[in-house]
């Protein structure tokens, strides 16, 4: 093992030999001590330090000053340090000609750390100032662009990181980089579609489709660009609530991630170094993969696929969590989480989504910036387990903070859409549900253009009237929704508007079209799972098979299945109630709370399941 002794003394003697190879030395010192297992970051940081009791040229003295704020910045938490010497290497570098690589790394690096710090308006200059003077080297032009780009995208204001990556994707073309201007328009495209600027998105997606097949290179890049393609062309798809048209893009990237799974990553490098870029290592894009799968089988109510696809993505994530540390990991692992514990409100896992609603708190304790973008989520997440176990007041105070933490348009009317659902299980706030209900008029400017929240809305109107006794007008709305539902296979909305004009037909003593009405909707809760769904139905059939009907099912048949799901509704609302977590019910205000105190049994009362 080198002690710091003996590097000082071999040192001091190559000194004597010629002016480089102490320099040589002292680097290859420090590099040892950075590669040891564990680091040894003390004694790199002295080796590199001693590099200055030389009097170095100016090369070497701002390389060094680079090496040293790198060191420090990447594995100390000594920022301070960290950025002088980074400070001292870019103004060193500026005066040293053909020295591109210090000088922008050293901005890029230190642009970085200001960051860290928050303090972001001294990041900005830095970077335009690095722009500026980078136009020769297409490799750091373009690397500081997507940085710059990057900043204002998590500052969002996404109109600069647009004009930014507009810029990128011009000087791309001009020194002949086609596939770097396809991830330039790409980054674009990703930014208008969450400005939902859709007239722009969809010619700026033609062009990319065009570019991406045109281009002919590395294979492994060619195939990344396709998949970063077709996952937007998805994620549009799904956004606007289309389930089935989504289906030709997503078997595509389905076929395309299995492609580049089979592909050898070749170490040769690009002859342009603009077009030395990667979108996503390989690993990350199969998890994305699994979760844009994942996302799609719970809009179309295939519950158990969604299922099966997230133990999948999960266990990839927790074996490259193992060995990578990158931040996206834990927003691909929140995401889906939080469409697993969707998935278990609905199959009647209560307890199970509730322990999950808590592993997403812990996620978002460990990175403010994830609970920003996903505190709204979360607060969603609380109010619909609320309805589950019937907590009506928690699940409005739950919804209300939701509302006041996200301005996202689909997310609030998704909220708004389910608050509606409380208000009208409350019965007595007339006035709040109105207001609401004005606000999300499926007839008239609803304010999305989601397919699916605009089916859900008519559901909303379907079950009002459902209450208020305007059978009529409930059917109305409740084809309505039907009509939406079955032309973009959501299943989960098809079979509860089903069994909600049996209940009508029911209530109205039409027993036979009440029980058409029944059997293809508890058909269809059957495969999806929707518990709730199949607790209701079983409860008509048991009502219905009191009439001799011909084709219903047999009374004592009827009677037993309704207990079951009772049974299994009751046994978990015990569970979930009696759970520690269930406190996360009055959490309403700041960060996800750290300690969640037991208490002594459910408190919630079953009237409204059984």
């Amino acid at each position: 093992d080198v002690s710091a002794d003996d590097c000082e003394r071999q040192v001091s003697a190559a000194a004597e030999w010629a002016p480089e190879r102490w320099y040589l030395a002292l680097l290859g010192f420090a590099e040892h001590f950075r590669t040891s297992s564990p680091p040894k970051i003390r004694l790199c940081v002295h080796c590199l330090q001693a590099v200055f009791q030389f009097k170095p040229p100016q090369r070497i003295e701002a390389r060094t000053h680079l090496q040293l704020g790198s060191v420090l910045y990447h594995h100390t938490k000594n920022s301070e340090l960290a950025r002088s010497h980074l400070e001292k290497a870019w103004f060193i570098s500026q005066q040293v000609p053909q020295f591109e690589d210090v000088k922008f790394e050293a901005a890029s690096i230190l642009s970085e750390l200001f960051c860290q710090q928050n303090l972001v308006d001294s990041a900005k200059p830095l970077l335009r100032k690095a722009i500026q003077i980078s136009q020769q080297t297409p490799y750091w032009h373009c690397r500081l662009l997507f940085q710059l780009a990057q900043l204002h995208t998590l500052e969002k204001d996404l109109v600069s990181a647009c004009d930014l990556l507009g810029v990128g994707a011009e000087y791309a073309r001009v020194v002949g980089s086609e596939y770097t201007r396809a991830l330039f328009l790409l980054s674009k495209g990703m930014l208008l579609l969450m400005e939902r600027k859709l007239g722009e998105v969809h010619p700026l997606l033609t062009l990319c489709g065009t570019i991406v097949e045109n281009w002919q290179g590395n294979p492994i890049q060619k195939e990344s660009l396709r998949v970063f393609f077709l996952v937007l062309q998805v994620t549009h798809y799904l956004d606007a609530g289309q389930v089935k048209s989504v289906k030709p893009c997503l078997k595509q990237l389905q076929q395309c991630i299995q492609t580049i799974s089979t592909l050898h990553d070749d170490e040769i490098l690009p002859s342009n170094p603009a077009d030395l870029f990667h979108w996503l290592p390989k690993e990350h894009m199969c998890v994305l993969v699994y979760l844009v799968t994942v996302m799609h089988s719970m809009q179309a109510g295939y519950l158990e696929k969604a299922q099966k696809y997230t133990d999948k993505a999960l266990m990839q994530l927790e074996k490259l969590k193992m060995l990578d540390c990158s931040p996206i990991l834990s927003t691909f692992q929140v995401i889906l989480l939080e469409h697993i514990i969707m998935c278990r409100l609905v199959t009647g896992h209560k307890a199970t989504a509730l322990q999950e609603i808590s592993q997403v708190c812990q996620l978002c304790q460990q990175s403010p910036r994830l609970f920003t973008n996903h505190a709204a989520q979360l607060h969603t997440l609380l109010g619909l387990y609320c309805i589950s176990v019937n907590c009506m007041d928690n699940a409005e105070a739950q919804f209300t903070t939701a509302l006041r933490l996200t301005t996202h348009q689909e997310l609030w009317t998704y909220i708004v859409t389910n608050l509606a659902s409380v208000y009208i299980r409350e019965g007595n706030r007339h006035q709040e549900l109105y207001s609401l209900l004005e606000r999300i008029n499926p007839d008239h400017n609803f304010p999305v253009s989601s397919h699916c929240l605009r089916a859900a809305a008519f559901y909303i109107r379907g079950l009002l009237s459902f209450f208020q006794g305007r059978y009529n007008e409930a059917k109305r709305f409740l084809r309505e929704t039907l009509k939406m539902s079955n032309a973009e296979d959501l299943n989960r909305l098809t079979a509860c508007s089903l069994v909600l004009l049996g209940h009508i037909f029911y209530v109205l003593g039409n027993h036979r079209e009440s029980n058409n009405m029944v059997v293809p909707a508890m058909q269809l809760a059957s495969k999806i799972p929707d518990m709730s769904v199949q607790l209701w139905s079983s409860a008509l059939l048991k009502g219905i098979s009191g009439f001799a009907l011909g084709n219903t099912m047999d009374a004592h048949e009827a009677a037993q299945m309704h207990q079951n799901f009772s049974q299994q509704l009751l046994q978990d609302h015990i569970a979930a109630c009696s759970l520690p977590e269930h406190n996360l019910i009055s959490w309403t205000d700041g960060p996800p709370p750290v300690q969640i105190q037991a208490q002594n049994g459910p408190t919630t009362s079953l009237a409204s399941l059984l």
